[in-house]
């Protein structure tokens, strides 16, 4: 078995994910794992060394659905294992909760999300189903009772209980608002549990929500851009062509160490900027951009929060980042695939 820390990236174009050993602040590519048609999203459960995939339908007989893979540390391989189908359409975000014995996800062309049970690394069929327009992803609570869906096309998080059984049930008011028109898309929690942020696609912005440590309810706090407003972006909309357009195009939200910035992508100038978080949740604009790979949306952050690694929809490469507070010095660019999404660390 490899000491090294692993990075996994999907590449939804070529239908894969590669995995690479993470050493001294480089990547190798260990393996690059085919069949997995469309993926661009997945969640990894480390403990188990398990990878729930989602994947589109191949054929009208095959629907998008679920893979359960096994991950081979040494190698980096990912053997399948076990599948959920999904006719309702597939996942664009997955969470696990419950110490990996629940599933979350969020659909965005289905405009739905689910609560699932896993045994034994199987996932089992939904025990809850919500719907709201353009779901966009979803994360539970560190304790696992609750569970907040995030949807662009209704600008709002919709907001659950999470019971024994993974049942949702709404809770009182059953959403907290995001600005009109703004397109909430991703989200984080802090690690004190009671702070909320949201990454929106449409206006570029982190919103800051306080979170009832009883309750589980959210309460919107402020908000602050988190795109380089030097560049003449406008204000984007459902629907529209952010790169025809010179629109506002947000996508991933990500902690840095210490929860003192939080990284956020834009797409159409291809940017990664550091909003600052104060002592009091409040958030604060980026100073600074570095331009990273075409179209970024997906990245992510080494849990001690010193590398960074993007990915390009329109690149085959990522780039690998050391991070000094709200500053990148890249390091590396290392081969991937085709539309690369989605960066985890493992």
């Amino acid at each position: 078995m490899t000491a090294s820390p692993l990075v996994l990236v999907a590449n939804a174009a070529d239908g894969s994910i590669s995995a690479f050993a993470l050493h001294d602040g480089t990547l190798e590519r260990l393996a690059v794992t085919d069949g997995l048609p469309g993926c661009s999203t997945f969640v990894v459960d480390g403990e188990r060394d398990l990878v729930y995939a989602a994947v589109k339908g191949s054929s009208s007989d095959e629907p998008a659905g679920i893979l359960t893979l096994t991950l081979d540390r040494a190698t980096g391989a990912l053997e399948p294992d076990s599948r959920l189908d999904l006719p309702d359409g597939g996942m664009n975000y997955l969470a696990l909760t419950r110490g990996g014995t629940g599933l979350l996800g969020a659909a965005y062309s289905g405009g739905y999300g689910i609560s699932s049970p896993i045994t034994g690394g199987v996932v089992g069929e939904p025990v809850s189903t919500v719907r709201y327009p353009n779901l966009h992803s979803v994360l539970p609570s560190a304790d696992g009772r609750f569970a907040y869906f995030v949807s662009l096309g209704a600008d709002l998080v919709a907001q659950y209980a999470l019971g024994d059984d993974l049942a949702l049930t709404p809770l009182e008011p059953a959403t907290a608002p995001a600005p009109a028109g703004s397109g909430p898309r991703h989200l984080v929690l802090n690690d004190a549990q009671d702070a909320v942020y949201v990454i929106t696609e449409f206006s570029g912005e982190v919103l800051h929500f306080s979170r009832d440590l009883h309750d589980g309810t959210l309460t919107p706090q402020g908000a602050t851009t988190v795109f380089d407003t030097s560049k003449g972006l406008g204000h984007s909309e459902l629907g529209a062509d952010p790169l025809a357009r010179h629109l506002i195009w947000g996508a991933d939200l990500h902690w840095g160490a210490g929860q003192r910035h939080l990284w956020g992508s834009e797409r159409t100038e291809s940017t990664l900027g550091a909003v600052s978080v104060g002592a009091g949740g409040s958030v604060a604009a980026p100073a600074s951009f570095t331009v990273t790979e075409t179209q970024p949306r997906g990245f992510a952050l080494s849990p001690d929060g010193t590398v960074l690694v993007a990915a390009g929809e329109k690149s085959t490469q990522v780039s690998v980042y050391t991070v000094d507070g709200d500053r990148l010095d890249l390091r590396q660019r290392a081969e991937t695939g085709r539309g690369a999404n989605w960066v985890r660390f493992v």
